[in-house]
């Protein structure tokens, strides 16, 4: 897989910095990047997404081996938001192979697939109500387009969640089949391709 072409939507984006310049930090760090995450970056991935899921659902969508298992397997399908080299946001991915999620797309990579299964959207507690949800979500979208393999992307969500997602262009294809414990979910879906390209190819 070429991830060549997408590397414009992971180069470091370096925000202004409001100090006078004889006030500059010392530090080199860019106080902003978005790059793909490493088996490296697992246990900052997932002390966030314990806090933000666990707290409200008490379940985590991957628990830290299958945070490690997706960045090994699959890190160009990752993406990180790192301000002055803290993880601040970050969104998981992988490749599935079916029309719809069933229990196997919890822990399963399928090179050969052409739908990206979204499995976790997360932002630091301290950085929440600031949109970095939606930007995050904006760039992951505007990579995938530049993935000539993918045709669609695809999510499950708790109810309350789904105007945030529809805002970002997903649109909802009913209950998913998968229930954890006591919950359950929509399925939504996103055309990477385009309306005019789905029809023409029926990968998703």
């Amino acid at each position: 897989m070429s991830v060549v072409s997408a590397l414009p939507f992971l180069k470091t984006i370096h925000m202004r910095d409001p100090i006078s310049p004889g006030r500059q930090r010392r530090h080199t760090l860019p106080a902003s990047e978005f790059r793909s995450l490493s088996p490296e970056d697992a246990i900052s991935v997932f002390e966030i997404e314990r806090e933000a899921f666990i707290s409200v659902s008490g379940e985590c969508p991957l628990h830290l081996d299958e945070v490690r298992h997706f960045l090994t397997l699959c890190p160009e399908l990752s993406l990180g938001w790192f301000e002055e080299g803290r993880l601040v946001a970050f969104i998981i991915g992988s490749l599935w192979d079916q029309e719809k999620l069933n229990m196997d797309a919890l822990t399963l990579h399928k090179p050969h697939g052409t739908t990206v299964h979204i499995h976790v959207l997360a932002v630091h507690r301290t950085f929440r109500q600031q949109g970095k949800g939606s930007i995050l979500m904006w760039r992951y979208l505007q990579y995938l387009r530049c993935l000539p393999y993918v045709r669609c992307a695809v999510l499950m969500c708790e109810d309350f969640l789904v105007p945030f997602y529809q805002k970002s262009g997903f649109k909802v294809q009913g209950p998913s089949e998968i229930t954890v414990g006591p919950l359950t979910f929509i399925e939504m879906q996103y055309p990477v391709r385009g309306h005019a390209f789905m029809r023409r190819n029926s990968g998703c």
